[in-house]
Formats: C-alpha cells, structure tokens, sequence
C-alpha cells in the first residue's frame, strides 16, 4: 500500500515537471530545465509522502513519526487512553510552607541563582510540587494547567512499570529478576537464540546487550519504539548485537518486553493490574492513565505512557522516599525500592543507573525517575522529600542539579 501511495506522486511529478519546465528547456538549455523538474517533483513527492503518512496513521509509525515529527506533551491526546483508576481512599496531604525566602532563588548550572517563578515560567514548566512528608509545601502549575491536569510523564513511566516488576516478583507471579526473557517471551528464541542469554535484570538495568540506534528517523529505533502501532509485535523483532550485561545503553525495546512478560506472567493487561496493585494501594486522588500503541492492540506504551496528576506523581515519589509504604500499607517491597534505587555496579555496568531509576550520584541516597521533555520525580528518603517538574520543553540541560539544589534549599531550612 505504501508503494502504490508513492508511486501515483512519482508519475504525477514526472508529467507536472515536463509541462512545467517545457518553456525552460527551450529558453534556458537542459540544466535549467533538470533542476526545475528535480523541484517540482520533490514538492509533488513530499506532499504525496504527507498524504500517505496521514492516511496511514492507525497503521504505521513511519507514519506517524512523518506527520507528528518530535514527541509532545500533547501526544496523550493522540494516542488511545488506558484507563487506571485511583482508589477509594487517597492518601491525604495538607499544605505545609518554608521559611520565607528559601525558595525564592535557586542555583542554575551555567547561569548563576535564579528567581524560581522566573525559572518555571522561562521553562515552561506545567507543574512544580515539593512534598516533604505529608506536607505540599510547593504547588505550582503554568501553561494553563491546574491540580486536576493530567501530565504526561513519558520515560517515568519505565520507574512505574519497574515497580510492578518488583510487587510481581513478591506475589510470585515472576520467579525473578535472573530469569530469561525467553521464559516468558518463548518467540523471541525464533528470530535469535541468543536472547535466551538476556534476563529481566539485563532488561531493567539497559544493559541487555540488544541492537538499538537512535537516530531521530522516522524508521530508527527511538522513533519506532515510540509510534509503532503494534508494540507487541515490534518487541518480537529485537536481536543481540553484544553480550548482556557488559554495556549500558538505553534502549527503549526493554521496557518493550518486560511489558510484555509482564502481561503474560499476571494474566490481565499492565494498566489493570498497576490499577490493582500500585495505583489504588498507594493512595492515588485520581484517575491515572496509560497511552497505548493503538486501538487495535491497546498495549501500554511502556516506555513512555503513564499521565497522572502531578499531585500523584509526588505520591509516587514518597511511596519509594518511605521504603514502599503508604501509610501503614506495604505497596512496594522495601527490599525492592533499595534495590532499584541503588548506586551498585555489582550486577550490572552503570552507577548512575538501576531498575530504571536514575541514581544521584552528587548526593548519597537520592534518585530519580526522569522522563523527555524534562519530567522529574526527584526522591530524597533520607529528607523524607519529593520534588516533581513537569513541562512542555526541558530548556535546561542539567534539571537534575536544579532539583538537587532545590532539595538542599528544604533540607536546610528544617
């Protein structure tokens, strides 16, 4: 189908650059006369590639990567809503506040102190929280948003689907994290023997060794691993380019196929069982979401989908700032928050990395979750605080030290 849809500009172009270019040819010669016809027909080709691409949307992701271009906040707008509902019970928060003035600037790399308000608004910040136990000293949102907004968290999303890997290992429904991918996705020995040298902690830890490339192409990996419309059936396509565990490199195909054990190992979709085990439990006010691939195969977009609250994101944070604990309740177990939080290279290649957690390494204990476009969920269990940043654009390149500086800011002033 696509190469009947490129065919028909092709023709069109050629016939439109020789009437086109007829009275060039004979004023101005042959040269004249090719680069008027390689114009035209480029600008027939293109607008028949846009037409293909927009008819083809539900169908394939070169689609539309060509039609949607750079990912956006806005593309939960785009892409089907899987429902995770919140609990009957939220876990309540009341408002707390800082001594004046302790927020009032913060320390931006390349650019001196910085007035906060000014910063959020330079940045186009949507939401900024700090939450220092039960109390949401900070709540502030821009771009028209509000507390009942859903923010789009793109990569956080992996720090949640980590999380249900953990609460499933507990309930026994994964034998473990040293398990073959293979045990769960059986096809995958098809198409490469070598995965079944790949486990889920190779996974977790983006150091599974297979082929990613990352090149900001319609067709490369990055741009398929987001907008392919049959995400199940693209996890199925990896293959090994090294051994497992000797490089990190992060790769959007392993949140692919845990999913996808995932799905298989618990029975039901991901999104109804986040809903059931993490979502309800640790004490959610709203209706959360997972973006899927498409309505055809409703599989969560696992590497990028989850849209919440801003508020429930900071309920999140201090559920892992509080070893899994909401209230008396154990969500998450604390075994697991430590493990996937860790600095440790002991199993896995990279410090600054664990089960899809980033790790703080200027600041002993800390870490985050991190997303595209600059959505952070930045933990300090020591400190008891969370501070969340979501966005429309990430604008600086070092968030991560804001957040810590921000953090320090709370933790000295008591």
């Amino acid at each position: 189908m696509h190469v009947a849809w490129l065919s028909v500009p092709f023709v069109l172009g050629v016939l439109l650059a020789w009437a086109v270019t007829r009275p060039v040819r004979r004023r101005r010669g042959l040269v004249a006369a090719a680069l008027a016809a390689v114009l035209v027909w480029t600008a027939v080709v293109a607008g028949g590639l846009q037409l293909w691409a927009r008819a083809s949307l539900d169908t394939s992701g070169v689609a539309r990567a060509v039609v949607w271009m750079d990912a956006d906040v806005d593309d939960r707008l785009r892409f089907p809503a899987l429902p995770i509902p919140a609990g009957d019970t939220p876990l309540p928060l009341r408002p707390g506040s800082l001594p004046a003035g302790v927020l009032d600037g913060v320390s931006v790399p390349g650019s001196g102190e910085e007035d906060l308000d000014a910063l959020l608004d330079r940045t186009r910040t949507t939401a900024f929280l700090v939450l220092r136990g039960d109390e949401l000293l900070v709540e502030q949102y821009g771009e028209g948003q509000s507390r009942e907004s859903l923010q789009t968290s793109f990569s956080v999303a992996k720090s949640v689907l980590s999380t249900l890997v953990g609460i499933a290992i507990a309930r026994g429904e994964i034998g473990g994290l040293d398990d073959p991918v293979t045990d769960y996705v059986p096809e995958l020995l098809e198409r490469d023997p070598d995965t079944a040298r790949v486990t889920l902690r190779h996974l977790v830890t983006m150091s599974s060794g297979l082929a990613y490339e990352e090149q900001g192409l319609p067709w490369s990996d990055d741009a398929r691993t987001y907008y392919d419309p049959d995400l199940r059936a693209l996890a199925l396509t990896v293959e090994v380019a090294e051994p497992p565990g000797r490089t990190w490199l992060y790769n959007n195909y392993n949140p692919l196929l845990v999913g996808l054990a995932l799905e298989r190992a618990v029975g039901r979709p991901v999104e109804e069982y986040a809903a059931e085990v993490l979502w309800g439990p640790m004490g959610a006010e709203a209706d959360a979401s997972w973006s899927a691939d498409s309505e055809a195969t409703r599989f969560p977009k696992m590497e990028s989908g989850v849209n919440a609250r801003a508020v429930d994101f900071a309920r999140f944070g201090l559920l892992f700032a509080r070893e899994g604990r909401a209230g008396d309740v154990q969500v998450v177990p604390a075994e697991w928050v430590a493990e996937a939080t860790r600095r440790d290279t002991t199993t896995d290649p990279a410090e600054h990395y664990q089960y899809w957690w980033w790790v703080d390494t200027e600041r002993e204990g800390r870490f985050y979750a991190r997303g595209n476009k600059g959505q952070f969920v930045y933990v300090d269990p020591a400190a008891d605080v969370v501070v969340v940043r979501t966005g429309r654009e990430a604008v600086l390149e070092d968030w991560p030290a804001v957040l810590r500086d921000v953090t320090d800011r709370v933790v000295a002033a008591g």
